[in-house]
């Protein structure tokens, strides 16, 4: 199934409201207490918008991303930032098309991180070790894995509450969603209205399919423990509170 195609070039405009400093705030706090990384590698880096300021903020960064249109958007955007050029031309930044189930790089890295959910994308329990097993071995030792994930009960929520709908200028969306209670999976249906750039009179529809699936937390920290991390620890909603049930998105920081 493929996702973040034509998405990808509406995504900033849909999620223009998304918590991006806070996720980088939470990196930084993770940081602060076990060791400020130089290199770091990001997995669903998307259109770049954690990757960019981490960029400028003078870390060398590797976005990773499966849909090459996502990457394509990310450099385009970086080459938009005053800094762009010169950070490039530095290698301060580079771009990978990998799945994140079989990420490798010639060299290990000093922390990892995966925001926004990605991880939520993961549909089986095998590809979630895949995943795990590839991070710890491309950190170095002492090296961090943050990441969040949908709680469970948050997936519940998005059929509970839908369908969603957006009604802007620019860009529009039907949102429904079907959700497997067994599998804890759910299908998101887009239906996206975008203005034409060429003629903003017209309005372009195309669909998407986004499918995730949500685990439960005490299986993801076990998980952790078996692929080799230590100090596994997880928190709620970009707070360093232990997370509970109420919990709508799970923060995992694990130390290799």
């Amino acid at each position: 199934m493929l996702s973040y195609r034509k998405f990808a070039y509406v995504y900033d405009q849909l999620m223009e409201d998304m918590p991006y400093p806070d996720w980088i705030r939470f990196a930084r706090t993770a940081w602060d207490k076990h060791g400020m990384p130089k290199s770091v590698v990001e997995l669903g880096c998307g259109t770049g918008s954690i990757t960019i300021p981490l960029v400028n903020s003078g870390f060398e960064v590797t976005g990773i991303d499966l849909s090459a249109d996502m990457l394509s958007v990310a450099r385009r955007k970086l080459e938009g930032t005053p800094q762009g050029h010169r950070l490039f031309r530095e290698g301060s930044v580079r771009w990978v098309q990998q799945d994140m189930r079989s990420w490798e790089l010639p060299e290990q890295v000093d922390s990892v991180i995966s925001f926004c959910d990605c991880v939520n994308y993961l549909l089986e329990e095998k590809d979630i070790r895949s995943a795990f097993a590839r991070t710890y071995n491309g950190l170095k030792d002492g090296g961090t894995f943050l990441f969040d994930v949908h709680h469970p009960n948050t997936l519940l929520r998005y059929d509970a509450e839908q369908p969603f709908v957006l009604d802007e200028r620019e860009v529009s969306y039907i949102w429904t969603c079907d959700l497997d209670e067994r599998r804890m999976e759910i299908e998101h249906h887009l239906s996206i209205f975008a203005r034409d750039n060429q003629d903003p009179t017209v309005y372009r529809r195309f669909e998407e399919t986004h499918v995730q699936r949500g685990y439960e937390p005490e299986w993801m920290k076990v998980e952790l423990v078996k692929a080799g991390f230590r100090d596994v620890k997880c928190y709620a909603d970009f707070e360093w509170l232990e997370a509970g049930q109420d919990a709508s998105r799970l923060f995992y920081v694990a130390v290799k």
